[in-house]
C-alpha cells in the first residue's frame, strides 16, 4: 500500500471538517426533495450549499479528461436508477420515488464523498426495506474496520447481511479510497470475490464506502445519457456511502449525518 494513500495528521483534521461541511449540505438537500421538486431544483440548491461552506462541488465537470464532464454538482438517481443520475429541470419527483443522493466536495484541499437513499412520502414496503437494508450493510461493515483487518471482512459484512435479506450487491461498482482526490486506490468491494485485493487496514486511511443494493439481480447497464446506470432487469436499487478514516480505535465516519 502506496504511504502517498496514508493521510498526515493535518489532513486528516481537514478531511473531518470537510466531512462536517458535507454532511450538514446534505442534510438541508434531503430535507428539500418532495413531490413536485426537480431534480435540477436539487442540483441547483446543493451547489450553492457547498459554496456557502467554502467548499468546491467535485463532481462538477468530473470526466473532462475523457470528454464526457459530469455536469451537476450532485447525482440524483431515482428508483431503478442505481448511481451517477444527471439532474434535469424536466424530471419532476414524485411521491413514492426513491431519490439516492451521491455528493462530493473538496474542502482545504480535501476531498469527502458521500451518498444518501430518500423516501419521498410514504413508500412501498419493498422500497422501504431496501433502503433500510442497504444502509444497515453500510452500518455492518464499517463495524468491522480497524487496523490490521482485512478488507474483506467488510465485504464479507456487507455481502452476507444483504444477501440474507433476499437482495444483491452491484459487482461492477464499487468503493475506492477518497482524500487528496475524488478516487483514489484502494478499490473496496461491497463483496467478496476470488482474486480481489484482500489489503490489510492500515490507520490513516480514508475509504468511501457505498454499497449499492438492487432488490433484483446484482447486473447493472449504463443508459443512453452514458451517465447513469440502471439495473438491468429494472428492479429498484437503494445507496449509502460515508467516507471513514481508519484510526487504532476503528472507524471515524467523518460524513456522520
Amino acid at each position: 500500500m502506496s504511504q502517498t494513500l496514508i493521510k498526515t495528521a493535518d489532513e486528516i483534521l481537514r478531511l473531518r471538517a470537510s466531512g462536517q461541511r458535507l454532511a450538514g449540505v446534505l442534510q438541508t438537500v434531503m430535507a428539500s426533495v418532495a413531490p413536485g421538486t426537480t431534480t435540477k431544483d436539487i442540483d441547483m440548491l446543493a451547489e450553492r450549499l457547498i459554496r456557502e461552506v467554502g467548499g468546491i462541488p467535485i463532481f462538477k465537470g468530473y470526466g473532462s479528461d475523457f470528454g464526457r464532464p459530469f455536469p451537476a454538482s450532485i447525482c440524483t438517481s431515482v428508483n431503478e436508477e442505481v448511481v451517477h443520475g444527471i439532474p434535469h429541470a424536466k424530471k419532476i419527483i414524485q411521491a413514492g420515488d426513491l431519490v439516492k443522493l451521491d455528493i462530493g466536495m473538496r474542502f482545504e484541499g480535501m476531498v469527502t464523498d458521500m451518498a444518501r437513499t430518500v423516501k419521498v412520502g410514504a413508500v412501498s414496503k419493498e422500497k422501504e426495506r431496501l433502503a433500510t437494508v442497504t444502509e444497515e450493510s453500510l452500518r455492518r461493515g464499517i463495524a468491522e474496520l480497524r487496523p490490521g483487518v482485512r478488507i474483506s471482512v467488510y465485504s464479507r459484512a456487507v455481502q452476507e447481511y444483504v444477501e440474507a435479506n433476499g437482495f444483491s450487491v452491484v459487482r461492477d461498482l464499487v468503493g475506492h479510497g477518497v482524500g487528496h482526490e475524488l478516487h483514489e486506490d484502494p478499490q473496496v468491494p461491497n463483496y467478496v470475490s476470488r482474486g480481489m485485493d484482500d489489503f490489510v487496514l492500515q490507520a490513516g486511511m480514508a475509504l468511501a464506502l457505498e454499497p449499492m443494493v438492487n432488490a433484483g439481480a446484482f447486473g447493472v447497464k449504463i443508459a443512453k445519457d452514458t451517465w447513469t446506470f440502471v439495473t438491468a432487469d429494472g428492479s429498484l436499487s437503494a445507496h449509502f456511502e460515508d467516507t471513514v478514516v481508519i484510526t487504532e480505535r476503528g472507524a471515524d465516519v467523518v460524513t456522520k449525518v
